[in-house]
């Protein structure tokens, strides 16, 4: 090992050594690992604890069964297992109500949590109450560990009311259900209904639980559990657009994988977390964070009525002294651009909610024109006309009037190509296909005579883009054309069957659907038709693989055929009405157009250009790449000739 290798590696030790040392964690940065690291062990003891605090407590109902005359014993056994809780243990499940002129909530005395959660003004799609869960579909608990080494859950305590449901003067109703203890000590839910809300207040406030729970006890292991039912007619669609959601504090919205089953452990503070279906959510908004949450959503068998089962469970901030309340704000409702935004008015941007981001408005610039366009005009044409299928038809008389400019220069564009072709095809004719860089030099070379910019076409196509893929964004998650009717299609937001039927059929059954959708037919048909016409309005060179080029243009629509089935009927009827207004369009500007007249004018500029004392102006920066590309082809061809 020469001198070099020796000073290397010794440099290199030195390196690390100084690296570990700068980076050695301070007494603060320890402790502060400790306490998480003790807050971890505890939470995972908690929940063993539990387990077995449930195994006690059936024990003690099967002896209550069994010796039910050895009241002794029994209480004996309750309050082994139960410890300060055991007042609570026992007793029976009472129901209570708050209600506004949206929602209706059934809480248990069992657990005190929200036993059921109806919807006023909606419907399911056969008609029955919407409700988003009931009984055991949910469930919500906090794990109690008591100083004396029990560790019991409310959601196996029973609460008792404190006096009867409160009506201030503005509407708002109050229940208070509290959780009663061997001593003074007890916890009490307050939940707070507004009056015209879908939103509902929910505080823990403990009395005298510092003198029960171990010292030190600073937070709660949370529980959060639903089975999202079936709302909707397309079960797969609907499937599609549900999914747990959740915003970390301070920072973006996140979801879990909707095709699959996924879970997700979160080591950052989390400011919220939402059991989203497609059109209706539960949110449960943490005043102080979460921390340590786990997220899991499981896709249920299609042959019952649920969708997917969503669990959470988190640890969130709790003083047993009471000087500090855990407070969270729950909300219970549709999902609504114009009611999620209303939550963050007024709010500072670091504060805000962010709820509408449950709503799926694509991402980037597709969201952009959905939010600052596409929604403000459906707004404004819902406040004067009722009928949903009008609305749709004017705004997209609306949005193709505003590409119109672009629609007629792609126009104008293809007309230049087209009446370039015999030209084109004189070149062609000329040069022989072998020397197909030397054909496309002398293409170039004539569009570049004449003005013409093969990409002037493409241009105007890809600048309508955001608004098509903003459509396709805004018709699936758009609540307000949720049972929607218009001519066949009784629900807007969903597929509009004309013929169904229930056998299986391989392939078709699985990517098609049991279903032909109507206005998916009409929208197949207007496209092909649409691209025969621009098909015959395109001059198509003469080259290698155009007839397939060709035939995958007729083809594009019957893909999509497949895919819009089974998707909402409004999206459909707007891709319809939008491509019959532009087959009128084409046939309008065609009869507007001379093309004799706009072959003249090409000769002319061409004729221009050569008189000119300077040489012609290049199309832009794109005919110079062009042309770049094309020399260095033609010599890579040259050097192999040699070679």
């Amino acid at each position: 090992m020469d001198k070099n290798t020796i000073i290397g590696f010794v440099l290199i030790a030195a390196i690390l050594i100084g690296f570990s040392v700068l980076n050695k964690p301070n007494d603060e940065e320890i402790a502060r690992q400790r306490r998480y690291n003790d807050s971890i062990a505890l939470v995972e003891q908690s929940r063993v604890a539990a387990q077995e605090s449930i195994r006690k407590a059936s024990e003690v109902l099967r002896a209550d069964t069994i010796e039910a005359n050895d009241t002794t014993n029994v209480l004996a056994k309750i309050t082994d297992a139960f410890g300060d809780f055991s007042p609570a243990a026992v007793g029976e499940e009472k129901f209570f109500t708050l209600q506004n002129q949206l929602v209706k909530l059934t809480f248990s005395n069992k657990g005190g949590r929200i036993y059921a959660a109806e919807l006023k003004n909606f419907k399911t799609h056969d008609s029955l109450p919407l409700i988003l869960f009931d009984g055991q579909e949910s469930s919500m608990g906090f794990t109690l560990a008591t100083n004396n080494n029990r560790v019991v859950n409310t959601q196996n305590l029973f609460f008792e009311p404190v006096g009867e449901v409160k009506k201030d003067n503005k509407g708002n109703q109050t229940l208070v259900l509290r959780l009663k203890t061997t001593g003074n000590a007890y916890l009490d839910f307050v939940y707070t209904l507004p009056a015209n809300d879908y939103m509902l207040n929910f505080g823990i406030l403990p009395v005298g639980m510092d003198s029960i729970l171990p010292l030190g006890t600073n937070f709660l292991e949370m529980q959060w559990a639903t089975r999202i039912r079936q709302q909707e007619k397309g079960r797969k669609f609907e499937n599609q657009y549900s999914s747990v959601y959740y915003k970390f504090d301070a920072d973006d919205v996140e979801h879990l994988s909707e095709s699959k089953n996924d879970a997700r452990k979160l080591t950052n503070k989390v400011k919220w977390i939402a059991f989203k279906d497609q059109f209706f959510s539960s949110i449960l908004i943490a005043n102080q964070p979460f921390s340590s949450t786990s997220l899991e959503s499981v896709i249920e068998d299609e042959t019952n009525s649920y969708l997917k089962s969503y669990k959470s469970e988190m640890t969130v901030p709790f003083d047993p002294s009471g000087k500090e309340v855990t407070s969270f704000k729950m909300f219970l409702g549709p999902n609504k651009y114009k009611i999620f935004s209303d939550y963050d008015k007024g709010v500072v941007a670091e504060k805000k909610l962010k709820l509408h981001s449950l709503i799926p408005l694509g991402w980037g610039i597709f969201g952009w024109v959905n939010r600052f366009a596409i929604i403000p005009m459906f707004n404004l044409f819902s406040t004067f006309i009722g009928n949903f299928g009008i609305i749709i038809f004017l705004m997209t008389i609306v949005i193709k009037l505003v590409l119109y400019p672009l629609t007629y220069k792609s126009y104008i564009s293809s007309a230049k190509m087209r009446v370039l072709k015999p030209e084109i095809d004189e070149i062609n004719a000329r040069i022989p296909a072998d020397k197909a860089a030397e054909r496309q030099k002398a293409t170039m070379e004539l569009y570049k005579k004449v003005g013409v910019s093969p990409m002037s076409g493409c241009l105007p196509t890809l600048f309508q883009m955001p608004i098509l893929f903003a459509m396709f964004s805004f018709f699936p998650s758009s609540i307000e054309l949720r049972q929607e009717s218009f001519l066949w299609a009784t629900d807007l937001s969903s597929y509009d069957a004309i013929v169904s039927w229930n056998a299986t059929i391989p392939l078709v059954s699985t990517y098609f659907g049991n279903h032909i959708s109507l206005f998916t037919l009409l929208m197949t048909v207007t496209t092909i038709i649409y691209t025969k016409l621009n098909m015959a309005n395109t001059a198509t060179p003469d080259q290698p693989g155009a007839g397939m080029m060709k035939w995958m243009m007729y083809l594009m629509p019957v893909m999509f055929m497949f895919m819009f089935n089974g998707y909402a009927s409004g999206l459909s009827y707007y891709y319809f009405v939008s491509t019959l207004i532009s087959i009128a369009q084409t046939y309008a500007i065609r009869a507007t157009v001379d093309e004799k007249k706009l072959l003249a004018q090409l000769h002319a500029k061409r004729a221009n250009n050569a008189n000119a004392k300077s040489p012609a102006k290049k199309s832009g920066g794109f005919m110079e790449r062009i042309e770049k590309m094309q020399r260095e082809q033609q010599k890579a061809l040259r050097d192999r000739k040699k070679k």
